[in-house]
């Protein structure tokens, strides 16, 4: 049984997460400081620890350097920024307040699942290395897909193994290339990269494999080709579903044989080449519907490296974002720069259909538009219309998560038939509940703005809610801020 602590010093939101919590299986401690937590409480000894950001003597990040335990803090959309700073600081990552029980229950489940399975003891200094070397040739991140990405890319490039990669267009490809070269003993060679797409195909197979002087019109010398280029070091065939079969076939027997022989050349040579390839199609539909040869599908897919497009990785969006930001500043010579608390949730939210193509064209084009120091929103020039937050989170959220969340819809459902009574703080009150109570209680007293001040989240966040839990705003209200 996992074992959690909440440190949350509101005693409706601890004992309603804390009920939350046990009755899905968890044991649970609590406190209501972090100097409590301290004292009481051995905080290595958890799998999990969910902390409010701000507590009575010091706030919840404090106790991140004081446990080997992951950290979850709970933030308000208020103080979005704060909580990107506390991902800085060491946090596993951050909830927004008010949540309701299934993203509660999918936080908590994904980051148990990810320690448990994918950070085992004897990995750890592996997946340390590989993150180094992915870092070192530009690549970002520390979801559970990319540490995946690591891993693998740790343990097939000392080897000589063929490598394919695959991936939506913009998801980084040839960084992933590079990083395997760069780990292998050919690192002191050439890494030849060529986009099968942007050659022409009548040229491609003199491109690959080079001609001898009056092979064909305007061949007036000998030319190697860039296969030969790579001997010693590592071919790169980037959109490699965009082959023609001619060259196909030449390709397969290089693979086959080591081995070329130029256009219009008699002789064959030897060449030592390691071969990667990428490609965002599905080979495996493309050989089986005759648009890509099979025997050489099955020849280029010894190891497949399966890269997550940017939308399902989570707080690595806003690590990539800023790390663009400061290369760009730094390139055009501008100050420091950063993202308003809108541009952090508009980046958080978007789909990014060009992966991180889109979010680096996106931030150069902000940062060569910004007067100031802080980007705002409207400078990214992304269409947040068409996001459905609900359909992201669903699509990311993997299938152990969804059966979670589904299995807990019908808790759910009787938690807000209690909405409408006046609870007690000792009674089984969801979160949800005590937004609802909250509101419905206070509505009459206090303005919009008081009202989201005291549940610790932004105007724009309790109407949301108000919406979504058809809680109608009284119309009849003329306090100012209302």
């Amino acid at each position: 049984m996992a074992r959690i602590m909440i440190v949350e010093d509101e005693d409706v939101i601890r004992l309603a997460l804390r009920r939350l919590l046990e009755h899905n299986g968890y044991a649970v401690d609590v406190a209501t400081s972090v100097k409590e937590a301290l004292a009481s409480q051995q905080v290595n000894n958890y799998d999990l620890i969910i902390s409010d950001l701000r507590l009575p003597g010091a706030n919840g990040t404090d106790i991140i350097n004081k446990t080997e335990s992951p950290v979850l803090i709970m933030t308000s959309y208020a103080s979005l920024k704060s909580a990107v700073d506390t991902m800085k600081m060491g946090a596993i990552d951050y909830i927004a307040k008010p949540f309701d029980h299934d993203e509660m229950l999918e936080t908590v489940a994904r980051i148990i699942q990810t320690n448990s399975e994918n950070n085992p003891p004897h990995k750890t200094g592996t997946n340390r290395q590989g993150k180094a070397v992915a870092n070192a040739n530009g690549m970002i991140g520390n979801c559970q897909a990319i540490r995946q990405v690591y891993e693998r890319i740790e343990r097939v490039a000392p080897t000589n193994a063929t490598v394919l990669i695959h991936g939506e267009t913009g998801t980084g490809k040839e960084l992933v290339a590079r990083a395997i070269h760069a780990q292998s003993d050919r690192a002191g060679k050439a890494i030849v990269c060529v986009n099968c797409a942007a050659i022409p195909e009548t040229l491609i197979e003199s491109e690959l494999f080079g001609y001898e002087k009056g092979a064909f019109t305007g061949a007036n010398s000998n030319r190697i080709g860039l296969i030969e280029a790579a001997d010693g070091g590592t071919l790169f065939l980037d959109e490699i579903g965009e082959l023609p079969l001619e060259a196909q076939a030449r390709l397969l027997r290089f693979i086959q044989e080591d081995e070329i022989r130029r256009i219009g050349a008699v002789e064959s040579s030897k060449v030592n080449v390691r071969l990667i390839c990428a490609t965002h199609r599905n080979l495996k539909e493309m050989a089986h519907a005759g648009h890509f040869r099979e025997d050489l599908y099955y020849r280029i897919n010894v190891m497949k490296l399966e890269l997550p497009p940017l939308r399902e990785r989570g707080k690595d969006i806003l690590e990539i974002a800023e790390t663009m930001l400061r290369s760009r500043c730094e390139a055009m010579g501008k100050p420091a720069m950063h993202f308003s608390p809108k541009t952090i949730q508009a980046i958080t939210t978007y789909v990014w259909p060009g992966n991180i193509r889109e979010l680096e064209n996106a931030v150069e084009r902000a940062v060569i538009l910004c007067d100031g120091d802080e980007i705002d929103n409207e400078l990214l020039d992304i269409d947040l219309e068409l996001v459905d937050i609900n359909q992201i989170r669903g699509r990311q959220a993997d299938p152990a998560s969804r059966q979670t969340r589904d299995a807990n819809k019908k808790d759910t459902g009787r938690n807000k038939t209690s909405a409408g009574r006046t609870a007690d703080p000792s009674e089984d009150l969801s979160l949800e509940d005590y937004f609802q109570h909250f509101v419905l209680e206070h509505q009459d007293s206090m303005s919009e703005t008081e009202l989201a001040q005291k549940l610790g989240v932004s105007r724009k966040c309790l109407w949301e809610r108000r919406q979504r839990l058809g809680i109608p705003r009284k119309k009849a209200s003329t306090r100012s801020g209302s």
